[in-house]
């Protein structure tokens, strides 16, 4: 009886050893996405007056609006509208579940366009860079994937699409979230030297540096830190654009072919496709209030205001496993990059003044090697060199990396080790952790 009894305690206890090992090495999953409401609306920053709101919900309806061959709609465009772009999990986000371009081809363009084999149904929305020019030299500029040729008021304006063979000749890039806009733009440029030269990132082979957009031939050294001699950029994916404003021109001309206050040249200057004067955007001088502003001007207000996306305290798995994941995230050196918290400075905006920016990000360049290389410099940053991407709101993406190759977190997390990646340690040391903790720290990221 004794006998019966031990080895039914020895079985219990090699039972236990065996789950537990297979608990350790239990595969570790992205949770995936966390659900939105439906129809869920973007969101203003708490705290804004009546006339701010105002403008945010006018800058609302002009980011939604889809433009047409009248209101100068190209003569080359990736799309119609810029919440088309911007719209997961609300309006201002990032590429949709449904590609609009694939949708915007199907209804409108079957007939005179084709469609390039990297427009997927299901696949992320996609702005198409070439590397090099047909004589060797480096483009680097965005060339659109289609042409206003077939189009309702484009009658006699007949144009090719641009050549997307060599494949290897090509880079993408997909959106960028503007939740929280406005926050970002108000750090000021000493609080990202700061955090820059405070950060212990050197132990974990992390070095970054600061895309600075120095007008004309000005000093490299900047006693000053303003658009004239030198200013820290911190938007899109090499952080090129210093304002929202910028930001706002230059998406409306080079996605959408609508030249405006900012950029007053067509991209395609063919007179036949010109059906609207330059610039096709302006502020209505003879206007007055709201309906005076231009729609750059709208756009940028809009992200200006607009809040960032909330995080969640207990989805997905729990807040246990949430705060040991964010443990984790400092553990192995992410904030090496991804600094947790900034603080904006001083503004005439009380929602935006001296308020903490939670991005998860210190806004700098870093190397990312040879396997996210995209061979496309802007302003300072290299073809290896990317922004830091802020991780609020990555609990809500689709797709990841400056390309979408991957909506599954754990692959992109791999894809930042390769040769000459400041990332290489990092990413070794969130592979070293216990299957469980990994999980949690993926859990951490999809709380965002």
């Amino acid at each position: 009886m004794m006998m019966q009894r031990s080895r039914k305690t020895i079985m219990a206890l090699i039972s236990s050893c065996v789950l537990s090992l297979a608990s350790a090495h239990a595969e570790v999953r992205d949770p995936g996405p966390r659900p939105g409401a439906a129809n869920e609306q973007p969101q203003p920053l708490d705290g804004l007056t009546s006339g701010q709101t105002a403008l945010f919900n006018a800058g609302v309806g002009k980011f939604q609006e889809r433009e047409a061959v009248t209101d100068g709609l190209g003569p080359t465009m990736n799309l119609d509208s810029c919440s088309g772009c911007h719209s997961q999990p609300a309006v201002g986000g990032s590429s949709p579940a449904k590609n609009p371009q694939f949708i915007f081809f199907n209804d409108n363009l079957k007939k005179t366009n084709r469609l390039p084999p990297f427009i997927t149904e299901n696949g992320p929305v996609r702005e198409v860079r070439f590397k090099r020019n047909p004589d060797g030299t480096a483009d680097g500029g965005v060339h659109d994937v289609f042409t206003i040729t077939g189009l309702a008021g484009a009658d006699g304006c007949v144009l090719k699409q641009p050549n997307f063979a060599p494949r290897r000749n090509i880079i993408f890039r997909i959106p960028t979230p503007t939740f929280g806009g406005g926050l970002i733009e108000q750090i000021p440029d000493q609080a990202i030297i700061d955090n820059q030269s405070a950060a212990t990132s050197h132990r974990y082979g992390v070095r970054g540096r600061l895309n600075i957009v120095n007008a004309g031939h000005t000093i490299a050294v900047r006693t000053n830190r303003n658009g004239n001699d030198g200013t820290i950029a911190r938007f899109g994916w090499k952080a090129q654009n210093k304002s929202l404003l910028v930001f706002s021109g230059e998406a409306y001309n080079v996605e959408m072919g609508i030249t405006n206050e900012l950029f007053q040249t067509e991209r395609d200057e063919t007179p036949a496709c010109q059906k609207k004067a330059t610039p096709n955007d302006t502020s209505n001088a003879d206007g007055s209030g709201l309906g005076a502003l231009s729609d750059i001007e709208n756009f940028a207000a809009f992200m200006r205001f607009l809040a960032p996306r909330a995080p969640s305290t207990d989805e997905p798995g729990g807040a246990s496993s949430i705060n040991n994941g964010k443990q984790r995230f400092h553990q192995v050196g992410c904030t090496a990059c991804h600094t947790p918290t900034l603080r904006t400075g001083q503004s005439i905006v009380a929602a935006l003044d001296r308020k903490d920016v939670n991005l998860y990000s210190d806004l700098a360049l870093h190397d990312m090697g040879e396997g996210l290389a995209d061979g496309i410099s802007q302003g300072q940053a290299n073809g290896r060199e990317f922004r830091s991407a802020p991780l609020w709101g990555l609990g809500q993406r689709l797709f990841f990396l400056h390309d979408g190759r991957t909506n599954d977190l754990v692959e992109a997390i791999r894809e930042h080790r390769s040769p000459g990646s400041e990332a290489n340690r990092v990413v070794r040391q969130f592979f070293r952790l216990r299957s469980r903790d990994q999980q949690d720290l993926l859990n951490f990221l999809r709380s965002l």
